[in-house]
């Protein structure tokens, strides 16, 4: 077993091996990954499993480093991370944490030369299958549909339904916590750590729709860790209060009316390809009225999306909002085929397929609809709250995948 080392050191260790030359780094490199929207659940969910496997028992255990799926510049706009990792604190900060920026160039470090654990997604995506890390991926914990691509015998090969994938995270790391040796600071930050996505996720476990038994129990299990700590003074933390983390988390990632449109779109943004079509997903924490009011107005908007689609090189480009106006949940949908007559009637067929099921109802009288220059876009009111991007863009590839198959 590996000695235990506070979260700032290991990722500080981490960083070290990563960054040798490759003649004096373990061969091959160990990861640990999240998707590329890296969201809470998946950063933290790839520092926790990360963190856990390589502190498990010695017949087990090599370094294995967690890699948050954005660049460095990008962690700016997670500012909730700050809540977990206080940029004032002699612990962890986000500095710490090790990005797509920190990674060797693509032939110092060769897919024979890695090994990948995938959290929180199935199917290695992005700049990372362009490297061809996706033929090194050796084991997966995700709450997501199974797509079939990771191997029968990868080990773990786990897939639950779940509101955070954290959740499944804790369950397999749980045994070598316990058998790893007390230590309050320590544990206390790992215990925050699990807690911030499965709050989040789950809104403090009150969704119905989301919290199932293994959020329940994670969530039990890492609290009362936190309350084994509740004695030890510590200056540079707050005690632990669910109610006033899970405060702090959404007011610091619901702030985002003060950015661009650009950076709100790719703030939590999930790509697909599907036979010759792109799709782009964007998950936007305020909602459009909101957003045209204190970011920009209606042009502006659209053409932030065209560019960031044009960026993105999309076919079809999707906005999905969620807010509370008035305490109500809401949430909202846009869709837009705008890469030619087949990413049209894709976005025309999922209105028609799954306009009933999700409660679509025009949105401001079809303010932001249009039909021009051989595109189509329409936005609702998604009246269907409990379905979210994890339940759309599945609906949105099928109907991509149908279109292929023609």
């Amino acid at each position: 077993m590996a000695q235990r080392v506070s979260l700032k050191s290991f990722l500080a260790t981490a960083r070290k091996a990563l960054t040798a030359p490759p003649s004096q780094r373990p061969n091959p490199l160990t990861f640990v990954v999240g998707n590329e929207s890296a969201d809470l659940d998946s950063i933290c969910s790839a520092v926790l499993y990360a963190y856990f496997r390589t502190h498990a028992p010695s017949s087990q255990s090599a370094l294995h480093i967690p890699l948050s799926n954005l660049p460095r510049a990008d962690l700016a706009l997670r500012a909730e991370l700050n809540a977990i990792f206080p940029p004032s604190s002699n612990s962890v900060t986000p500095d710490d944490l090790i990005t797509l920026s920190d990674l060797p160039s693509p032939s110092d470090l060769p897919p024979s030369a890695t090994k990948w654990y995938l959290v929180d997604h199935n199917v290695l995506t992005g700049d990372l299958t362009k490297r061809g890390y996706d033929k090194s991926v050796v084991g997966c914990v995700d709450h997501h549909d199974d797509e079939g691509i990771i191997p029968p015998d990868a080990q773990p090969r786990v897939f639950a339904k779940c509101g955070s994938c954290m959740s499944l995270v804790l369950s397999q790391c749980e045994p070598i916590w316990d058998q790893l040796q007390s230590h309050q600071e320590i544990d206390e930050e790992l215990a925050r750590v699990a807690m911030a996505p499965i709050l989040i996720d789950t809104v403090k476990l009150t969704s119905k729709d989301k919290t199932t038994d293994w959020d329940v129990n994670a969530a039990a299990y890492a609290e009362e860790k936190l309350v084994a700590t509740l004695s030890v003074a510590r200056s540079n933390r707050p005690r632990y209060d669910r109610e006033k983390y899970f405060d702090h988390l959404s007011e610091l990632k619901d702030s985002i009316l003060h950015l661009s449109y650009r950076d709100i779109l790719r703030k939590d943004y999930k790509k697909w390809t599907d036979g010759s079509l792109n799709l782009g997903v964007s998950t936007v924490v305020q909602g459009f009225e909101t957003c045209l009011a204190e970011v920009g107005d209606k042009q502006t908007f659209l053409a932030a999306l065209k560019d960031w689609a044009k960026e993105q090189q999309l076919d079809i480009a999707a906005v999905m909002t969620v807010s509370k106006p008035g305490g109500v949940f809401t949430r909202e949908l846009l869709v837009w085929g705008l890469g030619g007559q087949d990413a049209v009637k894709v976005a025309r067929r999922f209105a028609e397929k799954n306009g009933g099921s999700l409660g679509l109802e025009k949105w401001n009288n079809g303010e932001l609809d249009g039909e021009e220059g051989g595109e189509w876009r329409a936005c609702w009111r998604q009246m269907d709250v409990g379905s979210s991007r994890k339940q759309v863009a599945p609906m949105l590839r099928e109907v991509m995948k149908e279109s292929a198959r023609l």
